[in-house]
C-alpha cells in the first residue's frame, strides 16, 4: 500500500507535465525543495489528498497508480501556497479542493470514455482554482506579495527566462527549478524536454516581439501554458504541426484572460489543445456523399 501510494504520488507529480515517470516526479519535488520548500508541503498535501480520495472511492487502480488522480490536487496545493499568505485555513482548503478535483476528474474521465470526448487535462484545477481566487475576500485570505526581482534582457537573462517558463508550471520563477524540471523531462522522454524548451522560448520571443510587459516575459509567465500545450500535443500527434499550432494558439489566447479580469492559470493550454484535437478529429471524419 505504501509503495503504491508513493509511486502514485511521484507519477502524479510527473503528470503535471503529462508524463508517467517516477524519476520525473522526484525531480519535480526536488525543484520545489530547492526553490520553495514551503510550496513543497502544499504540493504534497494536495497530491496526497486527491490520491487518498481516489483510493477511498475505489477508482480504477491503473489510473490511480499512473498518477491521474494526483496532479490536479498537487497544482491546487501549489496555487494556495503561491498566492496566499499562511493561515490555518489553507490546509483545509487544500484538502477539500484536492479531494473535489479527484471526484470531478473521475466524472470527466467517464464522460470522455463514454462519448469520446476531449481530454480533461487540468480542467478540475482551473475551475476550482478560479473558485479559490474568487473567494479570497469572503474567506479573508491575505494575498502573498512576491519580492521584486531584478531582470535583465541580456543573453543570460533570456536563457534564465526560458527555464523560468518551464518552472512557472509550478508557480516558480527560479531558473534552477526550471533546469531541474527540464532534466526530469529529459529522463522521461527527450522529445518532451525538447518541446518544453522550444515552447518556452517561443513564448518568450513572441512576448518580447509583441511588446508585452518585459518583466512578465522574463519571469516566464508567457511560457508555461505553451510548454504544457507542446507536451500534450507532442504526445498525441506524430507530426509537429499539432504542437506548433497548439503553442501559437496558447500564446494568442493567454492575453485574453487578463483582459477579461480572469487569471489564466492553465486555461489557455486546455483551450488550445481542445481546438487542435477537435480540428484534427473533424478532418479525419469522412465527408458524407451529397444527397440527390
Amino acid at each position: 500500500m505504501t509503495r503504491t501510494l508513493s509511486q502514485a504520488l511521484l507519477n502524479g507529480c510527473s503528470q503535471i507535465f503529462l508524463q508517467r515517470s517516477p524519476a520525473c516526479g522526484a525531480l519535480v519535488l526536488l525543484a520545489l525543495l530547492l526553490s520553495s520548500p514551503q510550496l513543497l508541503g502544499h504540493a504534497l498535501l494536495g497530491g496526497l489528498a486527491s490520491l487518498l480520495v481516489a483510493l477511498r472511492r475505489g477508482y480504477p487502480g491503473a489510473e490511480t497508480e499512473a498518477g491521474l488522480y494526483g496532479y490536479n490536487g498537487t497544482l491546487l496545493g501549489l496555487l494556495l501556497g503561491a498566492h496566499f499568505a499562511w493561515s490555518p485555513l489553507l490546509p483545509l482548503l487544500a484538502l477539500t479542493t484536492a479531494g473535489l478535483s479527484s471526484l470531478l476528474l473521475h466524472h470527466l474521465l467517464k464522460l470522455a470514455r463514454r462519448s469520446g470526448g476531449l481530454p480533461a487535462y487540468t480542467l478540475p484545477f482551473v475551475l476550482l482554482g478560479w473558485l479559490l481566487l474568487a473567494l479570497d475576500g469572503p474567506l479573508e485570505l491575505e494575498r502573498s506579495i512576491a519580492p521584486a526581482t531584478a531582470l535583465q534582457a541580456d543573453s543570460a537573462g533570456l536563457a534564465a527566462a526560458v527555464l523560468r517558463g518551464i518552472a512557472q508550471v509550478l508557480f516558480l520563477d527560479d531558473p534552477l527549478a526550471g533546469a531541474c524540471l527540464l532534466l526530469g523531462l529529459l529522463l522521461a522522454d527527450w522529445r518532451a524536454a525538447a518541446w518544453a524548451a522550444g515552447a518556452s522560448l517561443a513564448g518568450l520571443a513572441l512576448a518580447l516581439f509583441q511588446g508585452w510587459p518585459q518583466d512578465s516575459a522574463l519571469l516566464g509567465l508567457y511560457g508555461y501554458n505553451a510548454v504544457l500545450a507542446a507536451l500534450a500535443l507532442g504526445q498525441s500527434h506524430r507530426w509537429p504541426w499539432a504542437p506548433l499550432t497548439g503553442i501559437l494558439l496558447t500564446l494568442l489566447l493567454q492575453p485574453c484572460f487578463p483582459a477579461l479580469g480572469t487569471p489564466p492559470l492553465t486555461a489557455p493550454f486546455i483551450l488550445a489543445c481542445w481546438l487542435v484535437l477537435a480540428s484534427s478529429r473533424s478532418a479525419r471524419q469522412p465527408v458524407p456523399p451529397p444527397q440527390t
